[in-house]
């Protein structure tokens, strides 16, 4: 998918991954849309130039594309894709971790 927001200063592009339910014995559970929480889990699309400091010099992002990070749960703020994914467009600073495998 190709990502057509071009995130500004310290803010990341971020499209959430949903985590798969499931019971203890290995079954899935289906639950409503209303009874999940909110993914806090998340791949970076795209990522802004980085914010700039009091002498007006750009600091580096720390996050890059393709990084899965895990975010503050009720932040950012979402936008729907014409073709219907959500995504979510955080600042840095609301990106608390890097997964790394």
């Amino acid at each position: 998918m190709t990502v057509n927001l071009k995130p500004l200063g310290d803010r990341v592009i971020v499209e959430p991954l949903e985590e798969e339910v499931q019971t203890f014995a290995g079954g899935q559970l289906i639950l409503p849309d209303t009874a999940k929480e909110k993914p806090q889990q998340g791949k970076v699309l795209a990522v802004g130039p980085g914010r700039r400091d009091d002498e007006g010099k750009r600091i580096p992002m720390e996050v890059k594309v393709g990084d899965v990070v895990v975010y503050a749960k009720y932040s950012g703020t979402t936008f729907k894709t014409r073709d219907g994914k959500e995504l979510l467009i955080l600042k840095e600073s609301d990106i608390l971790a890097i997964v790394e495998y």
